[in-house]
């Protein structure tokens, strides 16, 4: 059974949500959460003497942030596209406050590092925001709105510098904490009342061993990048986890290819578009570091130095700040781009603007208002970057799969941060230059680290040039690659949406419009036409004809070449005008569009078409007596004829959902152990139907069949109602044990046979009667 539901409000359902209220909740709480990778950076240098702890384990207060959110990204991504985005998101919010707060209350290490962690725990908001967002807004919304979403990450890290700064200079220190405390609590209290539970859900089992598989690998990756600096590149501990790292990783990914519901789905990984744009992200993420980290260093060196501009921490972050304004102001432009020429040419333009301001700095390092600038273009391609990623994330994989997917992306970004933190902590501990008695990172050591800034923002470009040519986005994420041959997937462009869509897209991703046809067009246009014909039927469920099916034959360009209608039957012919590719479509009321590649050669085309419905049904199987919802309950729907048209089993909140279903009358039956089975007729309307199931407490009696105060096998016993009707009948087995079960509440008899027949009577209510034993006896005993 499918677990995603189509994004139709269900009749009598709340308001639909307010986008702009949306948007504004989930990028406020993404700016929040970004807010974490800066927090601590003011009071780095004196968190020793602040927690009376050496340097080398204070450090801990920012890898254990690091590791945490490196694990709980993917993590939540796939809980979130399993049991719910928004109370995904809602326990990471609250793990953001503990984490807070328990950093707050600390004047240790140890509930320092646990604070830090359960921020780090907290990473997964922003990837769930977006993928709110793709199934909450209205796609004229979604570009823009995921652009800025996605641009927060930076956004935060760009403005919390300052303002952890300022708090720093002119408060204790614990105030920093206590005031992520109170904008995760604001950021709390607002998701439940203003942002929707979006209803798109995989359901299905979590991946337990993969994710500790993963989570393994990535803590040995990571946590040899950011500590092998102190521990040494060559040490026998940092060599260790890296190699522990690839063979975990290699490992895990063996298994989760041969998992039936992984935590990743490699394959989808695996895409062309998904892959590159995630290498990308890496590139970026490297790119990202000099910007928010290196520039404020060098901004604070001496002035003495030549290349030092002395400025405090505070100045340097405000110096920064302007850079997130870029980025929130360039998120609606991010998205008109992508919308004009599509999201990789976005990509490509943001990379370009960032390798631009990194070579801006390197000739540019004299003046406060020289890094202002070149932090400001560095920002402006951030924006870029940043906010093209979700379009080619979510326009490749299955609604179902945009929490994990998006959560990857996250950690590939994150990844290549790490991995720039590393390479840039080598340079400038090589390349040093003494000032006094103290040897500080030189002014060729600040430039190598720029200049490989360059590069992997040029590297960033190289690889987006490889990910699929699209069409430009029409009004939200529905592009699809162009059959061009520079795809892996044989899908068909993209066409502009409009209202006559219908719920969905076909199964290759595809949102298209109703074919607007002439008054003549019901018969099949390859009568006497020349050309290769192309015919076949269209069939909706259980192969039923859907007659009336607007058929459309266009070129890979996008150029219509035939059109016609189906006929009673459901059969339709078009005619191609020669051998070669071409995107077949097909499309009818009560159903979801579908796109599919034909090739033809020089015989006539056979090919069947297959509609899906675009209605659906979601319910909730509840226990009649407590109210308590029923998980694992088996769901059955079946069709008038009896023919069954999905099965499956309620997930953990007793929750079930079937989609791909036509308006009509089906039949709803659920069974679960204890309960009476039930069975009731659903009338399926446009869009998704909601339904309450409760299941009566199936009443029992057990017992046990004794002969000469042994246990009797092959004793027949039956059990009768009060009006002496057999309800079943069973044979003791070896131990003399029966049962009978699923039971309305009553009197019955109880009849044993074997030695001469005896009968007893029981009443029997809610859960039923244990340990009815029956002692039968000869006549004489």
């Amino acid at each position: 059974m499918s677990h995603a539901q189509p994004r139709t409000a269900t009749t009598g359902a709340a308001a639909p949500p307010r986008p702009n209220v949306v948007v504004a909740v989930l990028a406020f709480g993404g700016i929040v959460v970004s807010l974490m990778q800066t927090l601590v950076i003011p009071i780095v240098p004196e968190l020793p003497t602040l927690l009376n702890a050496p340097a080398s384990d204070t450090a801990w207060a920012v890898t254990a942030t690091l590791l945490a959110a490196a694990v709980a990204t993917p993590m939540m991504g796939r809980l979130g596209d399993m049991y719910g985005k928004r109370r995904m998101l809602l326990v990471s919010l609250v793990m953001l406050v503990a984490g807070s707060v328990t950093a707050a209350l600390s004047d240790s290490l140890g509930p320092m590092i646990v604070g830090r962690a359960l921020q780090g725990l907290a990473s997964g908001v922003i990837p769930l925001g977006i993928s709110i967002m793709r199934d909450e807004l209205p796609a004229e919304r979604l570009g823009s709105a995921t652009a800025l979403m996605s641009a927060s990450l930076g956004v935060g890290g760009a403005l919390g510098l300052p303002a952890a700064a300022l708090i720093a200079d002119n408060f204790d220190w614990h105030v920093l904490f206590w005031a992520s405390a109170g904008m995760g609590a604001v950021a709390l209290l607002l998701v439940p009342a203003l942002v929707p539970e979006s209803q798109v859900r995989t359901g299905g089992r979590f991946d337990l061993i993969g994710a500790i598989g993963m989570a393994a690998g990535l803590v040995c990756l990571l946590l040899a990048i950011s500590k092998g600096g102190d521990w040494g590149w060559d040490s026998r501990t940092t060599l260790g986890l890296f190699g522990a790292s690839v063979v975990i990783l290699l490992v895990w990914g063996l298994f989760e290819l041969r998992t039936k519901e992984p935590l990743v789905d490699l394959r989808t990984t695996a895409r062309r578009q998904v892959l590159f744009t995630n290498l990308a992200s890496i590139a970026v993420g490297f790119a990202m570091f000099a910007m928010s980290l290196v520039i404020p260093q060098l901004l604070q060196l001496p002035e003495a130095t030549g290349y030092g501009l002395g400025q405090s921490l505070l100045a340097a972050g405000l110096v920064m700040a302007p850079s997130g304004l870029v980025m929130m102001a360039l998120a609606p432009v991010s998205a008109a781009v992508s919308k004009a020429k599509g999201p990789k040419v976005t990509l490509m333009i943001g990379s370009l603007i960032v390798a631009g301001g990194y070579g801006l700095n390197i000739v540019l390092m004299d003046e406060v208002w020289h890094f202002i600038l070149v932090s400001c273009v560095i920002g402006a391609g951030i924006g870029f970057t940043y906010g093209s990623m979700p379009a080619l994330i979510m326009s490749a994989v299955p609604a179902s799969e945009t929490g994990a997917a998006n959560s990857l992306n996250t950690l590939m970004r994150s990844i290549g941060t790490s991995v720039a933190s590393a390479v840039a902590g080598v340079i400038l501990a090589q390349m040093t230059t003494t000032f006094g008695s103290t040897a500080l990172p030189s002014e060729d050591g600040f430039k190598a680290v720029l200049a490989i800034g360059v590069g992997a923002a040029l590297l960033a470009f190289v690889v987006a040039s490889f990910i699929p040519r699209r069409q430009p986005l029409a009004d939200g994420m529905s592009g699809s690659p162009a059959g061009d041959g520079d795809t892996d997937d044989a899908a068909a462009p993209a066409i502009p949406a409009t209202a006559d869509a219908g719920a969905g897209a076909s199964s290759s991703s595809v949102t298209l419009p109703r074919p607007r046809l002439p008054l003549d067009a019901g018969k099949p246009d390859d009568d006497g036409a020349s050309g290769v014909p192309v015919r076949g039927h269209v069939r909706g469920a259980e192969s039923a004809p859907v007659s009336g099916a607007a058929v459309t034959l266009i070129s890979l360009e996008g150029r219509q070449l035939g059109r016609a209608v189906a006929q009673g039957d459901g059969s339709y012919g078009v005619q191609a005008p020669g051998a070669g590719s071409y995107v077949l479509i097909a499309a009818a009321d009560g159903y979801q569009p579908q796109a599919s590649t034909v090739v033809v050669g020089d015989a006539p085309v056979t090919y069947d078409v297959l509609l899906s419905g675009t209605s659906g049904l979601a319910g909730v199987v509840r226990s009649a007596d407590s109210g308590v919802r029923v998980a694992g309950a088996v769901v059955i729907v079946t069709d008038v004829r009896g023919d069954v048209l999905a099965s499956g089993e309620t997930d953990a909140m007793g929750e079930f959902t079937v989609s791909d279903l036509v308006p009509g009358t089906v039949t709803l039956a659920v069974n679960s152990a204890k309960h009476r089975p039930l069975a009731l007729p659903v009338e399926i309307g446009a869009g998704v139907t909601g339904v309450e199931v409760e299941l009566h407490p199936g009443a029992h009696v057990r017992g046990t069949v004794l002969g000469a105060g042994a246990p009797l096998s092959d004793a027949r016993v039956t059990l009768m109602d009060a009006a002496g009707n057999v309800v079943a009948t069973t044979t003791t087995g070896v131990d003399g044990a029966y049962a009978f079960s699923d039971l309305d509440s009553g009197a019955y008899t109880v009849m044993a046979t074997g030695y001469p027949p005896k009968a007893t009577a029981v009443t029997v209510s809610g859960g039923g009667m244990d340990g009815h034993d029956i002692e039968l006896a000869h006549g004489g005993e």
